[in-house]
């Protein structure tokens, strides 16, 4: 697929190689500078070597493990003379040259080269990628998603000068030096990245290390408008190049993945928006989808400010010296890139007024989950190895995770009073609908008022906007269940293509309502109410948005038969992912729902919640396309009630064209419909009526018609 990236276009690229190497962790070292509006820093990229070159490269050799073992079987048995130095938790002399850059001029030129006679090359084609990755004569082309950032420096990381390394390594004598530290130095990130899930304390511990370790050469790079691209000369194949690489870099004020601005109190903040572009103008990544990775990250403040982030841990602050604190978070759940999430700010916990109402809380709403929950967890999982929450006993009985709240100091007592009882009722009817709670924790923030959206979920963390406060439980409350929901679906499980965003929104938008009766406790016939009304003001809302906007944005699944497609390089784009209509478009939200609300009929609103459960087991920690989901639904179906329904049916009607299909409304709905439809009508009438009442009196004096329009 040798698709254009047009810069021109509204199509979101992502410019990354994961074809050739694929990012498996990250670890960042960040000072956040307010006084400056920049994130500064380093960040080391751990890789393992691509799919499209381990199985087979384009020269016909043999995978990069194949590699190892051949050369190390080469260099004989005798034991490797590797100086190993010691390296403290916290290098100064990495610190010091993050904190020193603050204040020093920039020396990379214009377009953030460093050490490197080329120019940035705008954006490639993916034929261009490909040509420059064929491993022939030219050097391998790293190629990551990256922009507004000034990219300072490039380097290998010596992983061979870190304490106690030896144990990943065979023994091996070394008799081309260069070459062969070369090849160890990635045989140890091989098998670093490669460790079981129950070593991951060990491996995190690792990551740290080698993530300090010194560096062994600088690499050659340029910067483009979407990407950074990295070589080292004379390194022709991805198995070859270096396999732990740090990046020193800095954000720009104006950079689009972090909005630097002031809470509700007027105190200084900076925090991920959820922007289009994702994160890569707070760090160089990965951003397809298929990029899945962990990550640590150690960020430096001034004393007074919050870090709150997307990390299993609820990090505590260590101060590194006078005036200034550490955060550290992490995460041992491969995710994308994309769900890294920070956000730093005068932030206050609200806490419950006591002890004994906190204890109340927690253990009054936790619903005992149904045996079906647990009926296919004897079940291996299906994705990569991971310290996984549905394979441990004690995470699966967990009705209610541990959870704090964070808002601007002005709106500490509003919060208490309002949001803080509703998050375990929340948490508790999500798991007593899905099961197992993916993520250990969870933090909610009330984010300052520039927040364009309503909610916006990320790996243990939600923020929330300061307009579901006033609404009273019921806006507050259904908000947080839909960020909840995408713990489960847009988190846990994610979209292989990004244009079906159905996948995520559709589903926290249905399973909203089900959570938010659950935590209400409501009777049946008060949830079919509130359900049905709530279906009809969103058959209304859509029917709206479908007559006012363009039809290629109203499709569910634009690229249709090519969806969840790549390049031979792994680089893709996501259509329509720049438009700036499509920003505040709900019709991801509002379609999807309805496909699945008329699935849930034709099924059993109980045996479909049931598939959900089943198909979260099944999927969990994987990258799904729409298919996947409905193919499974479908054999749950009785033959006798499907009546015609298939995938290919349903793409048809449903995710590959636009409007609305005919949608099967309740006759509770119908009959909301009919009375609303009366209601309007009554109103014109009363309106006519009044007009022609006005046009029949006197006419006011002049003085006060221009009275009237000075008003």
């Amino acid at each position: 697929m040798d698709t254009e990236l047009d810069p021109m276009t509204e199509d979101l690229p992502l410019m990354a190689n994961t074809s050739y190497m694929l990012v498996k962790h990250y670890v960042l070292d960040l000072d956040v500078d307010f006084e400056s509006k920049v994130i500064e820093g380093s960040i080391v990229l751990f890789f393992e070597t691509g799919s499209q070159y381990r199985t087979t490269s384009s020269t016909g050799k043999e995978c990069c493990q194949s590699h190892f073992d051949e050369s190390h079987k080469k260099s004989g048995s005798e034991p490797c003379r590797i100086a190993m130095t010691s390296v403290s938790p916290c290098s100064s002399k990495y610190n010091d040259f993050a904190v020193s850059g603050k204040g020093e001029e920039d020396t990379s030129d214009e377009n953030g080269s460093h050490s490197n006679s080329e120019q940035a090359s705008g954006i490639s084609t993916l034929k261009d990628c490909c040509d420059r990755e064929s491993h022939g004569n030219k050097d391998f082309l790293l190629v990551l998603d990256c922009c507004d950032l000034s990219v300072l420096k490039v380097e290998e990381v010596d992983v061979t000068a870190v304490s106690d390394i030896e144990k990943f390594t065979r023994s091996a004598k070394l008799t081309d030096v260069s070459k062969e530290l070369e090849n160890l130095r990635n045989q140890i990130v091989h098998k670093l990245i490669t460790l079981p899930a129950d070593c991951w304390k060990e491996q995190l511990s690792y990551f740290t290390h080698c993530s300090q370790a010194p560096g062994c050469g600088d690499l050659l790079f340029t910067t483009g408008p979407w990407s950074l691209e990295i070589r080292k000369s004379g390194i022709q194949t991805p198995a070859d190049f270096p396999h732990a690489i740090r990046i020193w870099y800095k954000t720009k004020p104006g950079g689009r993945s972090v909005t630097w601005t002031t809470d509700q109190s007027g105190r200084p903040c900076v925090y991920t928006m959820g922007s289009p572009i994702n994160n890569r103008a707070l760090f160089p990544c990965q951003e397809p989808p298929i990029a899945l990775s962990t990550w640590q990250a150690s960020v430096r403040t001034a004393a007074g400010f919050v870090v709150l982030m997307s990390g299993e841990n609820s990090a505590e602050p260590v101060q590194l010296r006078e005036g200034i604190l550490t955060w550290y978070y992490y995460v041992s759940m491969p995710m994308p890139a994309s769900t890294f999430t920070i956000a730093v700010g005068w932030w206050q916990e609200v806490k419950p007024q006591s002890f004994a109402a906190a204890i109340q809380t927690n253990t009054e709403f936790s619903l005992p989950s149904s045996q079906t929950d647990f009926r296919w967890h004897e079940e291996a999982c299906g994705h990569v190895e991971y310290p996984c929450r549905f394979q441990n006993p004690a995470a699966r009985l967990q009705a209610v995770i541990p959870y704090r709240v964070f808002s601007p100091c002005c709106l500490m007592e509003c919060c208490k009073e309002c949001l803080l009882p509703l998050v375990p009722q929340c948490l508790s009817a999500a798991y007593a609908t899905l099961g197992t709670h993916p993520f250990s924790r969870l933090d909610v923030l009330i984010v300052p008022s520039n927040f364009s959206s309503l909610g916006m979920a990320s790996p243990h963390i939600i923020f929330l906007s300061q307009s579901v406060l006033p609404g009273g439980s019921h806006l507050c409350g259904t908000r947080l269940c839909h960020e909840i929901a995408h713990s489960w679906f847009g988190l846990a499980i994610g979209a292989r293509d990004w244009t079906e965003e159905w996948i995520s929104e559709g589903f926290a938008t249905f399973l909203e309502d089900i959570f938010w009766a659950r935590a209400q406790q409501l009777s049946y016939d008060e949830v079919k109410g509130q359900q049905e009304l709530k279906a009809l003001l969103r058959w209304r809302r859509l029917r709206d948005e479908v007559q006012n906007s363009e039809e290629e944005l109203q499709v569910l699944r634009p690229k249709k038969e090519s969806t969840g497609e790549l390049s031979e390089s792994g680089a893709s784009v996501v259509k329509y992912g720049l438009k700036a209509e499509k920003i505040f478009m709900q019709v991801h939200y509002l379609k999807g729902y309805f496909l699945l609300r008329s699935l849930a009929r034709i099924i059993g609103e109980a045996s479909y919640l049931a598939s959900l459960r089943k198909f979260v087991h099944k999927f969990h920690g994987q990258l799904i396309l729409s298919q996947d989901f409905l193919s499974m639904l479908l054999e749950d179906i009785p033959k006798q009630k499907k009546s015609g329904l298939t995938v290919e049916s349903i793409f048809q009607n449903w995710l590959d064209t636009s409007g609305i299909p005919k949608v099967n409304l309740h006759s509770g709905c119908i009959f909301l419909l009919k009375k609303h439809h009366r209601f309007e009508l009554q109103v014109t009438k009363w309106i006519q009526t009044n007009q022609r009442i006005r046009k029949s009196s006197k006419k006011k004096p002049k003085q006060d018609k221009v009275v009237f329009q000075k008003v």
